[in-house]
This record gives structure tokens, sequence and C-alpha cells, in this order.
């Protein structure tokens, strides 16, 4: 079987010739182009870790099956839908960097993706969304009353895979996310309200909400080979920069083109405030300030009136400074990285990380 990084290679050869269709594909289509780059991040990953995905696989599926016709049948629909799986790539890579991966950290993996689970469906009722991952949501299907209790279910599964197995430091790190996932929904809807967000509180709520779990992530795949609690709060430490920076790139996205995977403006038409719209307003002078926070608070279905202050943000600079922030947290990240013996594992880790920044969708 050719793999996915064979094809990449001999695609972009052959694509070289404008003449040759796949010369659209590779120099005009980004989207294309950044999948192709992720099938090369793949095979790199799998290398490494590829049994024990698959493993995992198995494991996290018998872990969420229920007796329940109608839950077995969501949970199915559920795992069919997963996203890219990063998470668990973290905690397997996080674990393997220590030693060899053990059924604790196929646990931990689980304990996750569980809970990782958990919060989109309870996200996607708070926030009355109707997709996820280009799929109608358990909301959307099933309604918010067996969405709630799906949620609920999937938390509930992950405490008693913890406490069946005596996981109780899983189960201690992942609850700690999980606080301060909560802590930092709700002040993103207590602050932003005004659209008066500090940089520092920005930070504060991303680093909450976005960064706590891939945080836990990597610490809880260090703390299932190790045992060492030195080595597991770096790990924690590094996941946090990774999850920060991973948040500012989503960030830009709203900055850029269509092709990329997320609508230009679509933050700025929800009320969200995003770091290089923090930054621009903290930086013009207060007229221009008033009407930009106008637009946002009243106008902003209107598509000129988003792109003026799309316009607005690109010319104060947000968008670079944003970028140099998300670089900065990267780079701190592979500090911490670079701690560690340098072997094929932390090379994995280095290529998942700059991914994070990297990536085009």
């Amino acid at each position: 079987m050719i793999s996915n990084s064979c094809l990449f290679l001999y695609y972009t050869k052959q694509s070289l010739h404008f003449k040759n269709p796949l010369y659209k594909i590779i120099t005009l289509q980004p989207l294309y182009t950044a999948l192709y780059f992720f099938f090369l991040l793949m095979d790199f990953v799998n290398k490494i870790i590829g049994e024990e995905l698959k493993t995992f696989e198995k494991k996290f599926t018998d872990s969420v099956k229920s007796q329940t016709p109608l839950l077995d049948r969501i949970m199915k629909y559920i795992i069919k839908r997963k996203g890219k799986q990063l998470r668990p790539m973290f905690v397997f890579l996080s674990a393997k960097l220590q030693a060899p991966i053990n059924e604790s950290t196929y646990r931990a993996a689980a304990l996750v993706e569980i809970l990782h689970t958990a919060t989109l469906v309870h996200d996607d009722v708070v926030d009355e969304s109707l997709e996820r991952r280009g799929f109608f949501s358990i909301n959307a299907i099933w309604k918010n009353k067996i969405a709630v209790l799906v949620g609920d279910y999937l938390l509930s599964k992950g405490l008693l895979l913890s406490t069946t197995n005596n996981d109780f430091e899983h189960l201690r790190i992942l609850s700690e996310a999980v606080k301060q996932m909560s802590e930092g929904e709700l002040m993103q809807i207590e602050k932003a309200r005004n659209l008066n967000l500090r940089e520092d509180i920005y930070f504060e709520i991303i680093r909450n909400k976005t960064a706590s779990l891939l945080s836990s992530a990597c610490a809880v795949g260090a703390w299932s080979t190790s045992q060492d609690k030195g080595i597991t709060e770096k790990m924690k430490l590094f996941g946090e920069k990774v999850g920060i920076a991973f948040q500012i790139k989503d960030d830009l996205f709203d900055y850029g083109k269509e092709d990329i995977g997320k609508p230009t403006g679509n933050d700025i038409k929800e009320k969200k405030l995003t770091l290089p719209l923090i930054y621009t307003l903290n930086t013009i002078d207060a007229a221009t300030r008033r009407k930009l926070i106008y637009i946002i608070k009243n106008e902003n279905k209107d598509p000129a009136k988003v792109k003026l202050v799309i316009d607005k943000v690109i010319e104060a600079g947000g968008i670079t400074y944003a970028a140099e922030k998300m670089t900065l947290y990267r780079n701190e990240a592979l500090s911490i990285l670079h701690e560690f013996p340098g072997n094929e594992v932390r090379n994995a880790l280095e290529q998942l990380v700059r991914y994070t920044t990297d990536r085009k969708y």
C-alpha cells in the first residue's frame, strides 16, 4: 500500500507542470494542500503510535457503550464523526516520551476524549449550534434535553472509568481542566458583554477555556508512564502553551479567506472578541474605537460593515501582533519539549506543535 506521504510527494512533483490538472489543486487550492500536509504529518505520527491509536479506537468505543438502545445509537453517531483526535495523540506521545505506553495510558486517553466529547455536546446546546464538524449536532437531531443527558452520561462514564481502575490522579488532572473550562466560558460571557476586554483577561479566558484540556492531556499522558509529578507539571505547562497558540491560530482564521475552512468575519458576527480585535481596540483612536464597537454590537450582520472592521484590524497591525504572540507561545512550548532527550517521539510531538500554528483549517 502506498503511504499518504508518498502520494503527497508524487502529486506535488507531478503538479509542477502547469498543464497537469493537479497543478490547480496544489497551487491554487490552499485547503487541499493543507490536507496533504496533514496526511504527511499523520503518516509520521502513525509510525510512532499508529498501533496504539488503533487499539485506543476499540477501547474508547467499548468505554462508551450503553445497554440503552437510544444512548448506544447516539454513541455510534458520535464515534463515526470524531475529529482529528489531536488530544489522544498528545496523550500517547507525552506518555511515550517518558516510557512505554501501558494500560493506564489507554485509560487516560479515553478519559480525555470522553470529557472532550461531553463538553462539545454541552457547548452545542449552550451555543444553540445545529452543526458540528460538518454534520448535525446531537441537539439538532435529538433535541436539547437528550443532548444534555448524553453529555451527563459521558461525564459519568469518565468518572467510572477512572474510579473503577483507581486512576485518581487521572481524575484529579482532568477534573481541574473541566473546572477551568467552565470558569473560562462563564468569564467570557461576563466580560465580553460590553466589548471592553483587556488582553490579560483574554489570555486568562483562553488558558482556562481552550488550553486547559490540551494541557491536561499532556499531563495525564506523562503521569501514566512516569508517575513523576515534576515531569507531569512540565508537560502540563507544555500543553498549555500549545493550547494558547492553537486558540490564537483560530482567532487568525477569522481574518483569512473562506478557502481555509472558516468564514471570514464569523467571530465578529458572533460578537466574539479575539486577540487581533482586542489589540486593535486598545491601540486605535477613541473615535474609531467607538465606531468599531458600534458595528460589532449593532451592525455585525452587514457584510460591508464587517469588512470595515476586518480592514481596520489589518491596518492597525492586529494580525501581525496576534501572529507574533502565537509564535511566541509555540516557541515557549518547543523550548520546554527540548528539555527532554531527542528521539522520534519528541520529533513527532514537535511536528504536532508546529501543525497547530501552521495549519490551514
